[in-house]
């Protein structure tokens, strides 16, 4: 007979949760899970809840050529998205070691996806002709906070922290 250390007996009580750009990519591959919600609005950026789960949700979001977001974080969260179709331009804003603002720019086309984690600051846009269309997968709750971004400090919180819940549109 031999003992088993507590520690390395996997408790039942815990459920593994897929990476949120997995979710992500398998829900665009999904597309008659969402493709009936899928709207585009001339006014703002459209959104629609897919799925939520106690862990997550998966939202569809449209984006008609000008539209973004603002520079925002997810709180201590992270999550992804997932381009399905055309192409998006997302600006993360940070310092540097030595304290220096810096901008990157990334180019995400149709079947890339976007991780962020605790604290990522970014700011989502479509600079091209064509629409998009994407697929978010956040914690079911998440705080968000909208930054500016300063030439020489880097991003700076311009407002306290709020739910998150993107603006959602009615199906019909």
């Amino acid at each position: 007979m031999f003992a088993v250390p507590e520690n390395t007996v996997a408790l039942p009580a815990a459920r593994a949760v897929s990476h949120p750009a997995l979710v992500a990519a398998r829900f665009a591959q999904e597309r008659q899970r969402w493709a009936h919600l899928l709207r585009y609005d001339p006014d703002t950026r459209f959104s629609a809840l897919v799925e939520r789960t106690e862990e997550q949700e998966v939202w569809l979001m449209s984006w008609l050529p000008g539209q973004q977001t603002d520079l925002h974080d997810h709180g201590g969260e992270s999550g992804a998205f997932t381009v399905v179709s055309g192409a998006l331009t997302e600006l993360v804003a940070h310092t540097d070691g030595a304290g220096r603002a810096v901008e990157v720019l990334h180019r995400v086309v149709a079947g890339q996806s976007r991780v962020f984690g605790p604290n990522y600051v970014h700011q989502v846009s479509n600079e091209g002709p064509d629409p998009a269309v994407t697929l978010h997968v956040y914690r079911a709750e998440r705080r968000m906070t909208s930054y500016r971004f300063d030439p020489v400090d880097g991003p700076r919180a311009v407002g306290p922290e709020r739910g998150a819940a993107p603006r959602t549109h009615g199906s019909s």
